[in-house]
């Protein structure tokens, strides 16, 4: 279940060059791949305890774990109650658990807000490096390379995202963008589908599967 994100991809991906763009994509845009880039400076552990304060406990008394934020994002009543979740799984996707890696990711979206790709990058080699498990340096590393338009790179670390965190629904974001700039548009669809289950109230979701299915009934996918 957990791997369903390698449907999307064409085989032998990750070992061809990348074709070329649909003539029709759009450019990219950093505000529709990290959110949490709007905020650089932000220190992970303590918006974190600043939001689980926000939020009432399970119904056990304990503060949620990420499962159980999961389960609440996927039930939310409706977008604001989504949007508030949805920030509380960011929050713990940041926490590294190493004051050197929140450092590097902070100097990082420093440099991607300025669109210093290059030290980005430099930056975030560094981060993958030091942790290797830490989907969120994998995901942000993504981001930069779908930036440069290297969709080939973007992909790779895409899979390394999704392979650590398979609920990552800004590493599928950024799978369906880079599908829908291919003119893949039918694993695109699916790829958002497969995003609103996890998060419904995803507005760019919704909005790109309705414009994918307009397109789908006029010309076909």
């Amino acid at each position: 279940m957990f791997l369903l994100f390698l449907f999307a991809l064409p085989a032998g991906v990750f070992a061809q060059p990348v074709p070329e763009l649909d003539p029709d994509s759009e450019a990219p845009s950093i505000e529709d791949l990290d959110p949490m880039l709007q905020h650089p400076d932000e220190n992970p552990s303590q918006s974190g305890q600043e939001q689980g304060k926000s939020d009432a406990p399970g119904s056990d008394g304990r503060e949620p774990g990420l499962n159980d934020l999961y389960s609440q994002l996927a039930e939310a009543p409706d977008d604001t109650s989504a949007a508030r979740i949805a920030r509380r799984i960011q929050i713990t996707w940041l926490e590294s658990g190493s004051a050197t890696v929140d450092l590097l990711m902070s100097r990082s979206a420093q440099a991607l807000k300025s669109s210093d790709y290059g030290l980005a990058l430099d930056l975030l080699d560094v981060v993958v490096t030091l942790a290797p498990d830490y989907a969120e340096g994998w995901n942000r590393r993504a981001t930069v390379y779908y930036l440069q338009e290297d969709f080939g790179r973007s992909l790779v670390d895409i899979e390394r995202t999704l392979a650590l965190e398979p609920r990552h629904w800004g590493a599928l974001s950024g799978l369906a963008m880079i599908q829908r700039r291919l003119g893949e548009k039918d694993r695109a669809l699916a790829t958002f589908h497969q995003i609103l289950k996890i998060h419904p109230g995803l507005s760019n979701a919704r909005d790109a599967v309705e414009a994918l299915e307009k397109g789908s009934e006029g010309e076909g996918i």
